[in-house]
């Protein structure tokens, strides 16, 4: 009979365990939510932030195009140069394998920079 009591014991804790697990969250955020005021002040402190953005901070259109000039160029020398690396190793034979993956590996890495500058810049959202 002790075996049946212990089970009896082992099902009340597994029963007491589960049922902390799904009603100490819920009590937990009800008592860790803000009073309704608080929230309202801090959207409208970050309202405030923004709408202070200095002039300094803001780039023009023009320095914009020119950043991506500045990152296309060498973008299209890695390009050349990882083609010019795959074409001496496919044609002429050459053991160039690792460098052409290296400069496969900073075209790529640049290609997707210059992807991400151009959609947060011009995209029209």
């Amino acid at each position: 009979m002790p075996s049946k009591n212990i089970c009896r014991a082992n099902l009340w804790l597994i029963f007491a365990l589960l049922l902390s697990f799904f009603v100490t969250p819920v009590a937990r955020a009800t008592e860790d939510s803000p009073p309704r005021g608080d929230s309202v002040r801090v959207m409208e402190a970050f309202e405030r932030q923004t709408s202070r953005v200095e002039d300094g901070n803001v780039l023009s259109d023009h320095q914009k195009h020119v950043i991506m000039f500045l990152m296309g160029v060498p973008l299209i020398i890695l390009v050349l140069i990882t083609g010019a690396l795959g074409i001496a190793m496919v044609v002429y034979g050459k053991p160039v394998y690792v460098m052409h993956m290296v400069f496969a590996g900073l075209t790529i890495t640049l290609a997707i920079a210059h992807v991400i500058v151009g959609m947060v810049w011009f995209y029209p959202f």
